[in-house]
């Protein structure tokens, strides 16, 4: 196999390997650690001098991806890839192509954030590796029987980290992970803890499997408004901080069985008209029926249910229901509910008709919303299993459920999740928030801008008429706070020039802030080859390519990647991409 070392992502390179620093840093209280130094970013691509290995008969294509990374273990710099590396994903698609994601493991125990995907063409032969694996960790002399913490303490302890409230959301759950920190890595338990307050939190907390200790911890909640100069805990009603603390609310869905599918109208609002599939079952107080925002029409998908989040911060609340089938204008209080369901199931039409997915995770998994959560609470998130929307504050939003671009925002951080996996964090997390902007544009195509429906008068007074803009995203700015790590403009960056070096504890290292760079470069590329070909190419991206440390370079190769994959290598939507990336610095 012919072999060039380089730090060039150029697709003319038969193999690069590149030493990287790894995405992971930041401790609660303390400066950022020194990350690990053996993360190294493997991007490998055939060319015709280049021997590939033969399946054999009855192999798939994993065991022969297996194989392949054997066989030239010393050029990837593994020791054995054949035991250390678990299937986690194996998909073909319409393009002929098979791709195999892959798990790096030490004495069985996942290494968090590293994994590689093997590429197979239409002749199922071998044409690229991508992804992240951590050598120091690899040749580590190591026994995961060597833990001395038990599970329950170290979800005690990772309890004490965040803050938690006595009852919780969902039930925490912890697992061990190696985690790459300084010289090497460190065995943990990487515990999920989630609760939903006026500060709602789906935290990762890691805890020493050894000492016990919290050495990491972030939220994962993925808040609409982070970075844009509004503080969420200012706009929620000081009344509502005394609500009773949270009990465990199962998500289970409702038995459909109970209901019969209907139509009715609904105004949303900004008072336009929607038909909505709804559904209508006995009442439980009394005779008569109750009608709910629960749609059990689409075959293959578990529903589109829609939900009000009551007076307390249980999730997801209790179904949204009207005595008569018009959700109108006599309840004011239903137009947020109306947009929620009704921009829900646009979303969802956009995933299935553009890119043949049915749902977040491409298996009908239902689609939840909550409405009128908190008190004045100006931001809409996604906390791992739904979407929650407030009503807005009357001086920066009105309630958020009426963007169909928000919606589109938050159904893909579900669908990021469920596929990519970004680490929400720094640069990982930057792309998971732009993947996000990408699609909500792609859905609501009105404009190349985000929240511009969710914007209230005072604001867009102020000259703040969107949140974000993918077309120029200079013209707003971020929180003052963040200022001095970046040009000093103030302004959402456009260029890696204007980067914000942020810290872990300032918009998680800048998620919010600098995904507008991704978001300029899609634009670009939308502008020069419409939207309909970016959003395959993004789709394909975050499906195929992505995996949940990809930092920006690592963006660039997927886009430009996928580009080739659909469009050829001399195509013009592959010279665009190049392009886009090119005119925001990523090169």
């Amino acid at each position: 196999m012919r072999k060039k070392w380089t730090s060039s992502l150029s697709m003319t390179f038969a193999l690069s390997l590149v030493v990287v620093n790894g995405a992971f840093a930041g401790t609660p209280d303390e400066e950022v650690p020194e990350e690990s130094n053996q993360d190294a970013k493997i991007l490998y691509q055939q060319d015709e001098t280049d021997v590939s290995v033969q399946m054999e008969n009855q192999e798939s294509d994993a065991d022969s991806a297996k194989r392949f990374l054997e066989a030239n273990k010393d050029i990837f710099g593994m020791q054995d890839p054949q035991q250390d590396l678990k299937v986690l994903e194996e998909h073909s698609d319409d393009e002929g192509m098979t791709h195999i994601r892959l798990q790096q493991t030490k004495d069985g125990v996942p290494v968090e954030g590293h994994e590689l995907i093997v590429h197979f063409d239409e002749n199922n032969q071998i044409d690229t590796v991508n992804g992240h694996f951590d050598t120091e960790i690899d040749q580590l002399a190591v026994n995961s029987a060597d833990v001395n913490v038990a599970e329950d303490e170290a979800i005690h302890a990772a309890r004490e980290a965040v803050d938690a409230p006595e009852n919780l959301e969902e039930d925490p759950t912890a697992k061990l992970v190696f985690y790459p920190l300084g010289e090497e890595g460190t065995l943990v338990y990487k515990t999920n803890i989630t609760f939903m307050t006026e500060d709602p939190g789906n935290w990762y907390v890691f805890v020493d499997a050894i000492d016990g200790e919290v050495i990491d911890q972030y939220n994962t909640i993925s808040h609409m408004a982070e970075a844009a100069g509004l503080e969420t805990d200012e706009v929620n009603n000081e009344e509502n901080t005394s609500a009773a603390e949270p009990s465990y609310v199962s998500n289970e869905e409702p038995n459909h069985e109970q209901y019969q599918s209907a139509n009715g109208p609904g105004i949303g609002v900004h008072g336009e008209n929607r038909v909505l599939n709804i559904s209508h079952k006995a009442s439980d107080n009394g005779p008569g029926r109750d009608f709910h925002l629960f749609d059990f029409s689409v075959s293959g998908l578990e529903g589109i249910l829609t939900y009000d989040a009551g007076e307390d911060f249980d999730l997801p609340g209790v179904p949204y229901a009207n005595t008569d089938a018009a959700f109108d204008f006599r309840d004011e209080s239903h137009a947020a509910a109306v947009d929620a369901h009704y921009n829900s199931t646009e979303v969802y039409e956009y995933f299935l008709e553009e890119h043949d997915r049915n749902s977040i995770d491409d298996e009908g998994m239902a689609l939840v919303s909550t409405v009128h959560y908190g008190e004045n609470f100006a931001n809409a998130f996604w906390n791992g299993s739904q979407m929650t929307y407030g009503d807005g504050d009357d001086e920066f939003f009105i309630p958020l459920s009426a963007g169909l671009d928000v919606a589109a925002h938050e159904i893909a951080h579900g669908v990021t999740e469920h596929t990519a996996g970004l680490v929400y964090r720094f640069q990982p997390g930057a792309v998971n928030e732009a993947m996000s902007d990408i699609f909500g544009v792609l859905v609501d195509d009105s404009s190349w801008h985000i929240g511009d429906d969710v914007m209230a008068p005072a604001a867009i007074e102020d000259g703040r008429f969107a949140l974000r803009s993918l077309e120029d995203p200079g013209q707003f700015e971020v929180d003052e706070e963040y200022w001095e790590y970046g040009d000093g403009s103030g302004a959402y960056p456009s260029h890696m020039d204007e980067y914000y070096d942020l810290p872990i504890e300032l918009d998680n290292g800048g998620v919010h802030t600098n995904s507008s760079i991704i978001n300029h470069a899609a634009y670009h590329i939308g502008q020069d080859i419409g939207r309909d070909d970016i959003g395959q190419i993004v789709y394909r991206a975050l499906t195929s390519y992505l995996t949940s440390m990809s930092d920006f370079d690592d963006t660039r190769f997927a886009f430009v990647q996928s580009a080739i994959d659909l469009y050829g290598e001399d195509s013009e939507q592959t010279e665009a991409t190049r392009d886009g990336f090119d005119s925001v610095g990523i090169e």
